[in-house]
């Protein structure tokens, strides 16, 4: 994410959101529990930005040595999560940051619980 001068890269298995006001029915449409909207425990927002996976480790390759240049490059397991997603989320590990004076979500894949995207 590009803000004036300064870029927002996500790292790893994460996702930033970009939260929306509690209400009992989502902007896609989702009805929240009751009991979800009390205690605070899922929370869902429109995913801004993606983190490029899960890493994995390098290839080996018995012929290359490791020292010489070009050799290792980092590889990921993709994320289900897409940049534009309505996701509903698990609150307790969400870690709130404020970007240029705007407020968002950070959350590992893992604590997303359901996705919402369009078809179309």
């Amino acid at each position: 994410m590009i803000r004036g001068d300064k870029e927002l890269y996500v790292v790893g298995d994460r996702v930033l959101i970009r939260v929306d006001d509690m209400e009992e029915r989502t902007a896609v449409g989702l009805y929240l529990p009751p009991t979800a909207l009390e205690k605070e425990d899922v929370q869902s927002g429109r995913i801004e930005e993606v983190g490029p996976g899960v890493p994995l480790p390098p290839k080996a390759d018995d012929d290359d040595a490791p020292w010489e240049e070009g050799g290792e490059q980092m590889r990921y397991i993709g994320l289900q999560a897409k940049k534009g997603d309505h996701a509903i989320f698990l609150r307790k590990d969400a870690v709130e940051i404020k970007f240029d004076d705007e407020k968002f979500i950070v959350v590992p894949q893992a604590a997303i619980l359901v996705l919402v995207r369009d078809i179309a």
